[in-house]
């Protein structure tokens, strides 16, 4: 089988670097053999200060260390197997995707997929007009001791993920770092939210959720110093608590993940629970917005 030839788009994120580990390092302890990034646009966002100000530095790294050919525009990455869109601005990646749909191959949108549902929505039906493979996840979904540590066969009552979530001035609040926990929310409880609600404290959000068969869905996110991510379960066995495991690099298993993706051109993210895990982001967000009424998902 030859090399797949993988471009990206974005390199204003440290997920760049990540997943260039896995993929163009063969003597890297998590190197992932038959793939490997050959081109990358940089770009950035004029209204985002965190990809301004980073969008040089992974460039360079991208250049140096790992042997990427760096182009001057999207449209000069046409012709490889498939892409990534890293760009750290949810709120570019509409247009940024109607470009690489036009390529006709598997496209790996990173976290968030969009910066709101209206978007999001739009990046699906583009897709499945062209005919496009797409998958976006977080990369806690996949994560050693968060993503994996469900019992076979255990029924899920209620599902609690928590972790760090910083509100940036120029982002919007929920979408930065509450995808993480909210992935981690969905990887155990599946989609069926019906409605959110948001509560906001010293340094900690709170968002439930309630799905349609009664289960409880909540992020816990604090921006008081906290920094690693984790699920709390409940379920017919007990009550499981399990946070990352710091031992494997957390892009790995998610890399591996996309990866098989690209070959297979399927999903391992059902497409319909992506989409409403943005609507659960939009939701919480209103449900802020409104000092803490309860926002149902049918309003979007």
């Amino acid at each position: 089988m030859s090399e797949m030839k993988i471009g990206m788009v974005g390199l204003d994120t440290s997920h760049v670097t990540g997943f260039a580990d896995c993929f163009n390092l063969p003597e890297h302890r998590f190197h992932l053999p038959g793939a490997r990034i050959a081109k990358a646009f940089p770009g950035s966002s004029a209204l985002f200060s965190l990809s301004r100000s980073r969008v040089g530095q992974f460039t360079s790294e991208l250049r140096g260390k790992y042997g990427v050919g760096i182009a001057g525009s999207i449209e000069e990455l046409a012709g490889l197997d498939a892409y990534f869109l890293e760009s750290v601005d949810g709120a570019q990646h509409l247009e940024q995707f109607r470009q690489l749909a036009e390529f006709g191959k598997p496209v790996f949108v990173d976290k968030p997929l969009a910066c709101s549902y209206a978007d999001a929505k739009a990046i699906f039906e583009l897709a499945r007009e062209k005919g496009i493979p797409l998958m976006t996840a977080s990369s806690m979904r996949f994560a050693a001791g968060v993503g994996d540590v469900l019992p076979a066969g255990a029924a899920v009552f209620a599902a609690e993920g928590f972790g760090p979530l910083a509100f940036l001035p120029d982002y919007r609040d929920y979408f930065w770092y509450g995808i993480h926990t909210a992935e981690i929310v969905y990887r155990y409880l599946g989609r069926g939210c019906e409605e959110v609600r948001s509560i906001s404290g010293s340094g900690i959000e709170l968002v439930t959720g309630r799905w349609k068969d009664g289960r409880i869905g909540q992020i816990t996110g604090n921006s008081v110093g906290s920094g690693n991510f984790g699920v709390l379960l409940v379920t017919g066995e007990g009550h499981r608590v399990s946070v990352q495991n710091a031992d494997i690099p957390y892009m790995f298993p998610m890399a591996a993940a996309i990866l098989e993706f690209f070959r297979s051109g399927v999903s391992p993210v059902d497409p319909a629970e992506s989409l409403e895990i943005i609507a659960f982001l939009e939701a919480a967000s209103r449900s802020r917005a409104s000092g803490g009424k309860t926002v149902t998902l049918s309003e979007l």
